[in-house]
């Protein structure tokens, strides 16, 4: 009798083992949020991730146009704030094709990279950097931007050097080099 109970006890510490596991793999795979409905991968980097978002093929083409795929996908680490295809819609017509233009590379080199820190910084991390500094932390970009990170109804917000504010909208998008912040409008460098 002893011995069954012990089978028993084992069968079901197994499975609550395995159910325990399964229940942990599930929630590890949930902890990085899906962007655009598609599901991003902490064991891609930057370039694969933005390449699987069919919120972000405005910013993928930019960044191919821009010859900046090598580097986005080398090791980082870098934090990205992700414009969507709507916040490049928001710009003055015309202006993403004009970007694209072969003439105008330097410039969009400059608008890209200043959506791209060289350090990785969670949302948390940010918001404590907010905290710290007053409620207001200066953001220096790899473009040689400096933005300006504030809290506003419990969300993290971005202004760029033109004043206009950008709304991390999904936060947290885990990368093998870094991490992902989309956001809703394209940050500008100073006109």
């Amino acid at each position: 009798m002893t011995y069954s109970k012990l089978n028993v006890t084992q069968r079901a510490t197994a499975a609550f083992t395995g159910a325990a596991a399964a229940a942990l793999i599930a929630g590890a795979a949930l902890a990085n949020p899906t962007v655009g409905g598609a599901p991003m991968m902490a064991d891609m980097n930057i370039v694969e991730n933005a390449s699987n978002s069919p919120i972000h093929t405005t910013l993928v083409a930019a960044v191919v146009e821009a010859g900046l795929v090598d580097t986005l996908a080398s090791e980082g680490p870098f934090t990205v704030f992700a414009p969507t295809d709507a916040a490049f819609g928001e710009l003055p017509a015309g202006s993403v094709e004009a970007l694209l233009e072969p003439g105008n590379r330097d410039r969009l080199v400059e608008i890209l990279t200043c959506h791209v820190v060289a350090a990785e910084a969670f949302s948390g991390d940010i918001v404590g950097m907010i905290s710290d500094s007053g409620g207001a932390h200066e953001i220096e970009t790899v473009g040689g931007c400096t933005f300006t990170a504030r809290m506003s109804g419990g969300q993290v917000m971005i202004e760029d050097e033109q004043g206009r504010m950008a709304t991390v909208t999904i936060a947290d998008v885990d990368q093998s080099n870094g991490v992902i912040h989309v956001i809703d409008t394209v940050l500008l460098p100073e006109a």
